[in-house]
């Protein structure tokens, strides 16, 4: 694990339920969370679907950001298999132990 990842702080909603962002169609990310090459991800592809989750779970700078673009449902259906620095999985699962048991797919 980076320096970085390890500290650099996490942002987190108040509560999972609060977590109401699009679950079909195609989503740009504002530069703020995705500063690469400007991306459309297609929440119908599986592939993007996780890498838009990861980038937003990493580089959220505030709630609305988490609230904007996760939604409850699909974050505790593909928990498991984000691909995430143990710091921010530790901060997530520490406040909604829900998470930890959330999916059957193994960690990644």
């Amino acid at each position: 694990m980076s320096r970085y990842a390890a500290a650099k702080p996490y942002v987190l909603p108040e509560s999972l339920a609060e977590l109401n962002g699009p679950t079909a169609g195609s989503v740009t990310l504002p530069r703020h969370i995705d500063w690469g090459p400007r991306y459309v991800y297609d929440l119908a592809d599986e592939a993007d679907f996780r890498l838009m989750y990861e980038r937003v779970i990493r580089e959220a700078q505030t709630r609305d950001d988490l609230k904007t673009y996760l939604h409850t449902t699909l974050l505790l259906g593909v928990w498991r298999d984000l691909f995430l620095p143990s710091p921010v999985r530790a901060a997530w699962e520490t406040r909604f132990p829900e998470l930890r048991g959330s999916s059957t797919t193994a960690a990644a």
